[in-house]
């Protein structure tokens, strides 16, 4: 940031003056110069640009990628209720979080099969593409129909 000095001219020789004489000057240094942003489309080292029609068959690729990952989700949520009924304890929740990472691996193996072209700088968008909303989904899938299918059978709670 420019500092800017402020300079008083010598006072003047009658001292019964009740008002000094002050003169502000401001010295504004000079401007940087900015260098010119050099385009990077002339780089070798990146990606070529990927046209418009590329880019919104792999946006549809994706959200379609999202939008399977999230249905797999609430399926298989309510399906670890009914599935993994005879089991108990510890063993039941290791379980089901098995089954929600191996329906994960399968939604990847699906996404690659898919054959999307993508950069090398959105290679992990197959593995990153809904995951948080994946794991989150199932789990209150799973925990939501758990807690119904078992809500006759505590005595405190609600009879259906």
């Amino acid at each position: 940031m420019a500092k800017f000095k402020k300079k008083r001219s010598e006072p003047t020789p009658e001292s019964n003056d009740s008002k000094s004489k002050i003169v502000d000057t401001i010295d504004i240094p000079e401007t940087e110069k900015s260098e010119p942003i050099s385009d990077n489309s002339k780089d070798p080292s990146n990606d070529p640009p990927i046209n418009e029609i590329a880019k919104s068959e792999k946006d549809k690729k994706l959200s379609k990628l999202f939008w399977m990952r999230i249905a797999l989700a609430i399926i298989a949520g309510a399906a670890a209720t009914i599935l993994f009924e005879g089991i108990e304890g510890e063993e039941r929740r290791w379980v089901s979080i098995g089954f929600m990472i191996g329906i994960f691996f399968g939604t990847i193996i699906f996404a690659k099969a898919m054959n999307m072209q993508l950069p090398s700088s959105d290679r992990k968008k197959i593995v990153t593409q809904g995951i948080g909303s994946y794991v989150f989904l199932y789990l209150f899938t799973w925990i939501v129909s758990y807690t119904l299918t078992h809500l006759g059978d505590i005595s405190t709670g609600i009879n259906l």
